[in-house]
Formats: structure tokens, sequence, C-alpha cells
């Protein structure tokens, strides 16, 4: 679309939306998939539970004086568990990763499928950057949530109460001592967390206004080049990457602080722990050497599922500015309860508005403010006004690509909001400034409009374009690869290209949003010779500076400001 409509121009950062109870309903939809990680988590902590005590029986028989075959079983089973252990681990990071790659897998699906709902108009409202950098790295940046926090956050809570249990049962005190220092961790971890949250944030506004500025500075590299101003974007990108290094590093900085609370919280616990023994073993009044050493053994088992979370909690942290875009992203509108939906014969389309109205962007006032007007089957409306106007909203509005807010779109009398989308598309072709074409050959490029069409179908279409001077200068004729975006062809050409893809879609409604616009006038001629003929029998509603509107015969509404001009309209 061109911008003869108001909108807000792209924002810096990506939208932002409270992300608590969004995140709060996808945790509970992964818990499932994250409980076999939970699980072989907490398997290896009963296992490492079982190494202690093979380590401290051990010990206990080789000071009692036993002989060495009595240590050989506590020593085998020692051996036995490390080997399970191992394959716990592995285990345990497979199921982890499983469990991340589901959730990735469902909230891009989510994602995407938004954006889809919300059609072409999203782009109105957000750069393309910011949607690529939400379906892209914010979802990969929950990763860590689904696939290492959710699960560390289960065995934070049973690994820790299993080790205790099992001290209680050996030394009291000593399960108190561990206890009393293990609530130290969660109080650091959330003062560290609040910061990392912050620094978070301001990391990833930083990340997303360093790519939608790359993106921009790629998309008119010519024209930075041609203004001599390449050194000075150079400078500027340089200065947004350092910025983004400065706040990633601050993001750094704040997790190892919740780390180092963790090694003090531990090197604490093992302190206590070995006076209160060293002094309770040279006197004998305290706990066997075994029961000791199976106590002090069981310290860094206390600790390795609050370490993991602690580690983890870093991914928490990240996950909410993360979601903030994700939850941002627009519902899929609701379809309407009291009418029934609908499909339209496609032999001849009238095109009806009543009173429609659209916002944009509600600081900038109404795109459409009760615009009506009716085009019988067959017959053409051109569409003039300044830049601005509202043309553009009125294509797209018949393109489905957005809703209005308030009146009534008709086609052959069915209210567009009622139509089958699939339906509503096969009635509509559109050509506008630029067509999009794609790194594939011509042939595919046209048959993208039907992708059924045969050969000989595409052919024909191709000559109702008037591609045939175009396709006997080039090597491979129709099966001429053209780049992305139709790199190697002129405007003319692409401009043919498009109007083959319309004359094979043979839609009964054509819309035409400035055709013509940055043509020479040659090919301009050229170009509207193929767009008339392709009009023939059809409904065309068309926006279009003066050249080709005085191209068309029909009826002329003029727009300013969102408003029709009553009586300035043209038979």
């Amino acid at each position: 679309m061109d911008d003869s409509d108001p909108r807000p121009p792209p924002q810096g950062a990506a939208p932002h939306a409270p992300a608590g109870p969004w995140l709060r309903l996808r945790l509970r939809a992964a818990r499932r998939e994250a409980v076999p990680a939970a699980a072989f988590g907490l398997l290896g902590i009963v296992a490492a539970i079982g190494q202690a005590v093979c380590a401290a029986r051990a010990l206990q028989l080789a000071l009692d004086g036993a002989g060495m075959g009595e240590a050989v079983g506590p020593l085998l089973g020692f051996a036995g568990l490390a080997l399970l252990r191992a394959g716990l681990g592995v285990l345990f990071e497979r199921a982890g990763f499983d469990a991340g790659a589901a959730s990735r897998r469902r909230l891009r699906s989510e994602a995407l499928g938004a954006m889809l709902a919300a059609g072409p108009a999203l782009l109105r409202r957000h750069h393309s950057a910011e949607l690529a950098t939400v379906v892209v790295d914010r979802v990969e940046a929950l990763e860590g949530l689904f696939a290492r926090w959710l699960p560390a956050a289960m065995l934070a809570l049973a690994g820790p109460v299993l080790v205790v249990l099992v001290v209680l049962w050996v030394d009291p005190i000593a399960a108190a001592i561990l206890a009393a220092v293990g609530l130290l961790v969660p109080a650091a971890m959330g003062l560290a967390g609040l910061g990392a949250a912050a620094a978070a944030r301001r990391q990833f506004t930083a990340m997303t206004r360093l790519q939608a500025r790359f993106v921009d500075r790629v998309r008119g590299i010519a024209t930075i080049v041609l203004a001599g101003h390449a050194e000075a974007e150079a400078q500027a990108l340089g200065r947004a990457a350092h910025e983004l290094r400065r706040r990633t590093l601050k993001v750094l900085s704040l997790a190892f602080l919740s780390s180092a609370a963790m090694d003090l919280a531990f090197a604490v616990g093992i302190v206590v722990l070995a006076l209160r023994y060293a002094a309770g073993l040279a006197d004998g009044s305290l706990v066997r050497p075994g029961d000791a050493l199976l106590v002090l053994l069981l310290v860094p088992e206390f600790f390795a599922p609050l370490r993991g979370f602690a580690a983890a909690y870093q991914d928490r942290s990240h996950a909410g500015p993360a979601a903030e875009a994700l939850a941002a992203l627009p519902e899929p509108p609701p379809a309407p309860p009291a009418l029934p939906v609908r499909n339209v014969a496609a032999r001849g389309v009238a095109v009806a508005f009543e009173d429609v109205c659209l916002t944009w962007d509600a600081s900038r006032g109404r795109a459409l403010d009760g615009v009506s007007f009716r085009v019988p089957a067959g017959e053409t409306l051109i569409l003039t006004g300044p830049s601005g106007s509202g043309k553009s909203s009125v294509l797209e509005i018949l393109l489905g690509f957005v809703r209005p807010e308030s009146g009534r779109v008709t086609l052959n009398g069915a209210d567009i909001a009622t139509l089958v989308p699939a339906a509503q598309a096969r009635l509509v072709a559109w050509i506008g400034q630029r067509p999009v074409l794609f790194a594939s050959s011509i042939r595919d490029n046209i048959r993208f409009a039907r992708p059924e069409a045969s050969d000989a179908e595409v052919e024909e279409a191709a000559r109702f374009a008037r591609l045939d001077p175009v396709l006997a200068t080039l090597p491979q004729g129709l099966d001429t690869p053209v780049g992305e975006g139709g790199y190697g062809l002129s405007g003319g050409q692409a401009q043919r290209v498009a109007i083959a893809r319309a004359f094979l879609k043979n839609a009964p409604l054509l819309l035409l949003d400035e055709p013509t616009a940055h043509l020479d006038p040659a090919t301009e001629a050229e170009v509207l010779d193929g767009l008339r003929r392709l009009a023939l029998g059809r409904t065309v509603v068309l926006a279009s500076h003066a050249a080709a509107a005085h191209a068309f015969s029909g009826r002329r509404l003029d727009l300013r400001d969102g408003r029709v001009q009553l009586g300035r309209g043209v038979a």
C-alpha cells in the first residue's frame, strides 16, 4: 500500500503488555511437559543420597576395623549409583530440552496465528523488524523458562525437602541448620531478580531498536550512499551495538550476584556443620564419623537443586520482558455470532459501503469517517484525493486486512464480516505500486495466484498481460528466475507479471492501488493498456493519481480527510 492513509510511525521498541497473566497461563499449559524432567532430576537426587550413604557406610566400616570384604558392597553400590546418576542426568537434560522445544513450537504457532489473524494491517502499527524479533528472539528467550526454570522450580521444592528429611533422621540440629541457610537463598535471589528483570527489559528494548535500525538502513542503503551518509550511519549503528553490549553485560553482572549469594549460603552451611562435627567428634558427644560424613556429603546435594534454580532464575527474569511483546499481540477477531457465515457467487460483485468508520491511530483521527458509496457489478469506481484522504483504507477493507469499527461493507449484499475468508480471497485481485514477487521463476510468480493452474493457463495469462515481448528478451522465457522483490526485472516488467497474475486468478473484483506510480510515461502507457484489458467485465475500485484515473472511465469519488466530498464526484 502507499502512504495515502494516516498511520502511526513504526516504534523503536516492540509492543508491551502486562506479561504476568499471559505467563501464568502458558506455565500451567507447560507444567505437564516439565514433569518428566523434574522426575528424572528427583531420581538423580535419590541416587546422590544413595551414594552418600554408601560412602559414609564404607568409612564407618573402615574406622570400625572391618575387613575389606565388608566394604566391597558399599563401594560397588557407590559405583553403580554413580552410573545410574549419570544416566539420569542425561535423561533430565533431554527431557528439559523436549519440554522447551514443545513450548517454543506452541508459542511460535500462537504468535504467527495472531499475526496472520491481524493481517497486513499489523504492519501499520509495528515495524516488521519488531514482529520478526517477537517470533524469533522473544520466543527463543522464553525457551529457558520452560526447559530449565520450570523443572528447576519443581526440584527446588522437592529436592531440598528430601535431603533435609534424610539429615533429620541422622542429626535433627544439622537438618535445622540446613533449612535455615537454605531460606536465605530465595531472599537473595528475589533481590537480584528484581534488578535482573529491569535490566533484561532494557536489553530487549536496545536489541529491538538495533534490529529495526539495521533493517531500515539495509532497505535504504542506496539512498544513504548517494546522500554521502554511509559513514555517519555506520557510526550510529556502532553506537546502538555498543548500547546493546553494555545492557547485556549489566544483565550478566546481576546474574553473577545471584550466583555469589548461592555460594555464600553454601559456604556458611558447610563451615557451620564442619565446625560442629569437628568439636563433637573430638569428645565423642555427637554422631559417629560415618554419620557426620553422610551429613557433610549431603550438603552439596541440598544446594544442588537450589543452585540449578538460581541459574534458571535468570531465565525467569528474562521471561517477563520477553513475554510482554508476545502478550501484546492482538487476539484474533471473534466471528460475529449473530449472522451466519456466507459464501458469495463469483460471477459478478457489487460493492457497497454504508457509513463506514475506521481508525488506525486515535491520536491522528479517523482514516474513514462515515464513508458511503455503491459500485454496481461490472462498473468502475475511481477514488481520488490527496495523500492521507483514506483511499488505501478503502482497499484494505475490501482485501479483508482490517474490519471497520462501525458501518457496513457488503459484497453482493452480503456483509463482508460474514463471508468465508477463503471465498472472499477468491473474489478479489489486487495490484499495487510495487508487485510482491518472490525469488523464483516468472512462471511460479504468475502461478502464485492460482497454484492449481496448468502451464497452458499460465502462458495464456502472460499473453493477455502482453508479457510476450518481455519474455522474448529473457534467456529462459517464463522459466527465467528472478530475485526477491522482482530483482532482475524493471518496474514495468514487474507490473506486467502482476497483471498476468490477476488474469490467471480471474477474480470478479479488481482493486488497483496507484498501479502506475514510479513508472516513466512510456511504460505507464503500456501498463495502463494491460490494466484496461484486465478491467473488462470486472468490478474495479481504483485509487490512483491523475494519469491512471484519466485512463479509466467510471464514477469518481473524491475523499478528503476520510470523508466523501459531496458534489465533487464526476459521473
